[in-house]
């Protein structure tokens, strides 16, 4: 499942958006129908996951911690106390709860934004602060990606002869 766009949506009196039908079609082409909401731990916006995303999520919490380590239940708790289960209505709209709305400072409109396997949810306007200038991006992205490769680049890529091309 891709979950990719950038779309800007309305909110009614009771909380509810139509989820953008790109991300409503690629949930139903793979089968999803359970939503599941929570905030950002880092980032004043919010995340919906659908479910089997969520359940890897918390397989990977729960393969971090003990269930007997008092640390780590607490840990494990305040993880799964913030989110809220979701389905999308007739309408193709999901109901956020105002609580999670405050905790992002939604009000009217909202933007959803697709990264691959789960939705952030933004206040309009406030998607642009958790990114890098672009200077910057560009810098990160060499740095990590550039040895994906190992020793080969585009600078020594060798022949079947053992020359460079």
């Amino acid at each position: 499942m891709q979950l990719f766009g950038d779309i800007e949506a309305k909110i009614d009196t009771k909380g509810r958006a139509f989820l953008p039908s790109v991300f409503r079609k690629a949930l139903q082409a793979s089968g999803e129908e359970n939503l599941f909401l929570r905030k950002d731990l880092f980032q004043p916006c919010l995340i919906l996951y659908p479910e089997s995303e969520w359940i890897k999520q918390l397989d990977t919490v729960r393969s971090k911690l003990s269930r007997w380590n008092r640390q780590h239940q607490l840990l494990y708790r305040q993880f799964v106390s913030g989110v809220e289960a979701l389905t999308l209505d007739g309408n193709g709209r999901i109901l956020i709860p105002k609580r999670y709305l405050q905790m992002a400072s939604i009000d009217q409109s909202l933007q959803f934004l697709g990264l691959g396997d789960y939705i952030e949810i933004w206040k309009p306007g406030e998607k642009e602060k958790p990114f890098l200038e672009a200077d910057n991006f560009s810098e990160a992205i060499e740095s990590i990606m550039g040895n994906t490769f190992g020793s080969l680049s585009a600078g020594n890529i060798l022949n079947e002869s053992g020359q460079e091309r």
